[in-house]
């Protein structure tokens, strides 16, 4: 599949063995997202543009990397986004954040939008999409659209779980963008869920249903 990147580390697979057992809690859900954020984020980010810097080490002068240009954005999918988000923001501290808000019209299956809010200049800073899920892919196609709509040009989507059935339509629609995940999923049920997949995961995540 194009442009599509699995994180088969051994840290990474495990810690999503966790997260989708059912009786993993609230509390635990949450810092597992959090924490395979942190480390899906190093896959994401690793082409991130860089310039140098002349510093000052104790020992010498040297010119030495560091990242170039404008911040980049985190771009979060209300609400199940907001976990991976927060691992995120711990990596890159000084990142912009966007909320796009969507929710799943369970009859159509299609995204409805609520919610918009983003940095300006989206055109001259990289865009990292982030949802645990990519199920139909109803609602990253409909995000992206709302991003470059916006100005963004260089955008990427970052979940943990994803349905050969959301890949296959993420790449229709934006071929351009490529896609960081933890793992693919055998397909959709009736009801447009991954399975085996891991539930609702703003559900477990904030115990609601």
């Amino acid at each position: 599949m194009p442009s599509v990147t699995l994180v088969d580390h051994a840290l990474v697979q495990h810690k999503l063995t966790l997260l989708r057992d059912r009786t993993c809690s609230t509390a635990n859900f949450r810092q597992l997202v959090k924490e395979l954020a942190l480390l899906l984020g190093y896959e994401v980010t690793r082409d991130l543009k860089l310039t140098t810097a002349r510093i000052e080490t104790p020992l010498e002068t040297m010119d030495s990397p560091k990242l170039d240009g404008k911040k980049l954005v985190f771009a979060s999918i209300l609400r199940a986004g907001e976990g991976l988000l927060a691992g995120l923001l711990e990596l890159v501290p000084s990142a912009r954040v966007a909320h796009i808000g969507l929710y799943r019209d369970h009859d159509t299956l299609r995204a409805v939008q609520y919610f918009f809010k983003a940095p300006e200049d989206l055109a001259d800073r990289q865009v990292i999409v982030v949802d645990p899920m990519l199920a139909t892919g109803n609602s990253v196609c409909h995000a992206i659209d709302i991003l470059k709509k916006a100005g963004a040009k260089d955008i990427r989507f970052l979940c943990l779980l994803a349905a050969p059935e959301g890949i296959a339509h993420l790449h229709a629609e934006h071929p351009d963008v490529p896609l960081v995940t933890a793992a693919i999923d055998r397909q959709l049920n009736e009801n447009g869920y991954i399975v085996p997949g891991l539930g609702d995961a703003g559900g477990r995540m904030f115990g609601t249903t």
